[in-house]
């Protein structure tokens, strides 16, 4: 995988176009090719070489981007935070990495004195968009470097990215993605949605999430052309999307569910999207239903994956008319649902979901206790609950943890919560178990109401 190769031929085939839109800033493919090049040089200066682990930790802004392909063209390991983790917790996840350098942005929760002092393996701290006395400053390294690139030999089974899945509330758990599979998402996004050149798409989820990094490999790998967020802001997704012509974008529930709240939704012009991808959680069938009335033109997909299977792994059909399925796996992922004893279940029974292919990841960093537990056989288990129809479609039914048992029968959260969304007074609901002297358990929910909407027991 030569990442500079990529950049290369996409500046050359796209001389003009914006790669990167952020705020009043437009950046060409040129640009960045030029701007990541002499990134990678000065980390080169600075000792970084293949296999090294640089850690970044900034907000979602072009820098991130320049960070990861910089260290991508070196061989090295990027290892992104999002930008809410606690100083206690990038001590933590910066320590277990073992990160040579941290690239940020200045913050006043942050003390870049007590990383340095807590993280034995940190030489060097970069910052970006503020000089601070005593370390690197991200623009100077810039102008002090060239734009000639250089090839480095890089397998398919080297590590290109760990994504951190908790800090101090546990363990540090670091997904490893090796060069090979950060080509996956683009790949499946390709072949589900058809994500092209032609596209331009709305980056609101953070660069530290997978379905960040898929900005970055969309423009990459495809060409496409990013209109990238600092944060999520519901009303400025809006605007976003009527300025720029976005042709599409994918969000996490939450983020839909937010975006149908705004009293100014109807107001705005979105008839450029072509389609929207919903993943990461499992979504409220009445939701994305009302969501599709306000994009009528738009596609409206479901998908489904994991940090671990470098998702989205499983998407809707365009067609399809069963909007509570999140659809089938692509060609290159084997899905199957397992028992409690690692054996396949009959047709609609629900049991774990469990993963097979080049894409799912290597295990976890430093922990194969974890990795153990999560492979077996061949499969990745993934915790997650699901059926599988006669037709091969998949659903899924909620976490293994979220499992409740009402007087000896299994009733899963999210269906619970899926009926109540149905409630057109209802915005977001809850659930969760709680002990019953009687049934053991019971759901208890938890209902936020619409604006000027009352409800009552009946």
């Amino acid at each position: 995988m030569k990442i500079y190769q990529f950049l290369q031929s996409q500046a050359k085939k796209y001389p003009s176009r914006p790669a990167i839109i952020f705020k009043d800033n437009q950046i060409t493919f040129p640009d960045l090719k030029d701007t990541v090049f002499k990134l990678a040089n000065s980390l080169k200066k600075l000792g970084v070489k293949k296999g090294d682990r640089v850690a970044i930790y900034l907000p979602n802004w072009p820098q991130y981007i320049y960070s990861y392909l910089a260290i991508w063209c070196l061989g090295a390991c990027a290892v992104p935070f999002d930008f809410m983790l606690t100083q206690e917790e990038l001590i933590s996840c910066i320590s277990h990495a073992e990160a040579s350098i941290l690239i940020t942005k200045p913050k006043a929760s942050i003390s870049l004195s007590a990383l340095k002092e807590n993280c034995p393996s940190l030489k060097n701290i970069i910052t970006c968009q503020q000089r601070i006395g005593g370390y690197l400053y991200f623009e100077e390294l810039l102008e002090k470097a060239d734009n000639k690139p250089f090839d480095i030999d890089i397998q398919d089974k080297d590590y290109s990215v760990i994504f951190y899945t908790s800090g101090t509330t546990g363990k540090p758990k670091g997904v490893l993605i090796n060069y090979r599979q950060i080509e996956a998402p683009a790949k499946a996004m390709s072949y589900f949605v058809n994500l092209c050149d032609k596209d331009i798409a709305l980056g609101a989820v953070p660069l530290s999430h997978l379905g960040g990094l898929l900005y970055l490999q969309a423009i990459v790998f495809l060409g496409s052309t990013i209109v990238l967020m600092e944060r999520f802001i519901p009303l400025e997704c809006l605007k976003n999307i009527q300025r720029h012509k976005v042709t599409c974008f994918w969000l996490v529930p939450s983020m839909y569910y937010a975006l149908l709240q705004l009293k100014e939704f109807e107001t705005f012009d979105l008839s450029s999207l072509k389609w929207i991808d919903s993943f990461g959680a499992p979504s409220s069938a009445d939701q994305l239903r009302r969501f599709n009335k306000y994009c009528p033109q738009a596609y409206l997909y479901h998908g489904w994956g994991m940090t671990e299977t470098q998702g989205p792994t499983i998407v809707t059909a365009k067609g399809s008319k069963k909007i509570e399925s999140i659809g089938r796996p692509a060609p290159w992922v084997e899905v199957k649902i397992f028992d409690e004893n690692d054996q396949e279940v009959g047709v609609g029974e629900v049991g774990e979901i469990v993963v097979r292919s080049w894409v799912v990841t290597d295990g976890y960093y430093k922990d194969p206790a974890a990795t153990a537990a999560s492979f077996r056989n061949g499969w990745f288990h993934t915790g997650d609950l699901g059926r599988i129809d006669a037709d091969g479609d998949i659903y899924i039914a909620g976490r293994k943890k979220e499992m409740i048992k009402v007087g000896g029968e299994i009733v899963f959260e999210p269906e619970v919560e899926s009926a109540i969304h149905k409630n057109p007074d209802i915005a977001e609901v809850a659930v969760i178990g709680v002990a019953d002297k009687l049934r053991g358990e019971v759901p208890k929910a938890f209902v936020v109401l619409k604006e000027g909407s009352s409800i009552n027991s009946d």
